[in-house]
C-alpha cells in the first residue's frame, strides 16, 4: 500500500507539472492583519506547556494523516526553545526542537534539525507568517519542500495554524493545526 501511495505522489507531481506549473504562492501579505486583535506575540503564547491536534491533507483536500502534539516552550531574553513531540494516527512518532530568535518589530527567525537554513517569520496583529524549507520524511524517503506557514491567534489560549507544503512551486499538501495553552 505504501508503495502505491509513493507511486501516486510522484505521478501527481509530474501530472501537475505537465499542467503548467500552477502557482501556489499566497497573495495575502501579513501586513494586511495589522491592527487585528488579539495581538500574536510568540514569546507570550509559546511559553510553558501546550498541546495541539492536526490533520494533513493531500492536494485534493483528502485527509491523509491525523496527529497530536505535546509542546514545551521557554524563553531566555529574545531566544526561545519550543520542544515538539508528535504522535501520528499510524503510531509514528517524531520530535522537533525549534530555536527561535525574536528580532523585534514582530520579526522572528528559527532553526530546527529538519529545517534547511533558517525559517523567517513576521507577525502583524493577530497573524504570523513563517516561510522555510524542510527535509520532509515520507515513507522512509526525504523530500525537500517549502512551507508557507500561517498562525492566527484566535484568543489568548488558541492558535489556528495553516501550512501549505510546496514542491517545485506547486502546493502538494496542507497541514491544519489547532494549538492550545
Amino acid at each position: 500500500m505504501r508503495l502505491l501511495i509513493r507511486f501516486w505522489r510522484h505521478n501527481i507531481i509530474l501530472a501537475m507539472l505537465g499542467l503548467g506549473l500552477l502557482s501556489s504562492c499566497s497573495s495575502v501579505e501579513v501586513d494586511e492583519y495589522q491592527g487585528t486583535n488579539p495581538s500574536l506575540v510568540l514569546e507570550s503564547f509559546f511559553d510553558g506547556k501546550l498541546k495541539a491536534a492536526g490533520i494533513v491533507q493531500d492536494f485534493s483536500g483528502k485527509v491523509v494523516r491525523k496527529f497530536n502534539v505535546t509542546m514545551e516552550a521557554s524563553w531566555q531574553g529574545t531566544q526561545g526553545v519550543i520542544n515538539e513531540w508528535f504522535v501520528y494516527d499510524d503510531g509514528e512518532t517524531q520530535t522537533r526542537i525549534w530555536t527561535i530568535n525574536a528580532l523585534g518589530d514582530g520579526r522572528y527567525t528559527g532553526t530546527a534539525g529538519d529545517i534547511i537554513g533558517t525559517a523567517v517569520g513576521q507577525a502583524s496583529g493577530s497573524a504570523l507568517r513563517w516561510q522555510y524549507e524542510m527535509l520532509l520524511a515520507v515513507d522512509g524517503e526525504e523530500y525537500h519542500v517549502d512551507f508557507d506557514d500561517w498562525m492566527f491567534l484566535v484568543n489568548d489560549n488558541t492558535i489556528i495554524n495553516h501550512s501549505d507544503i510546496i514542491k517545485l512551486g506547486i502546493k502538494v499538501a496542507k497541514v491544519t493545526l489547532v494549538i492550545q495553552k
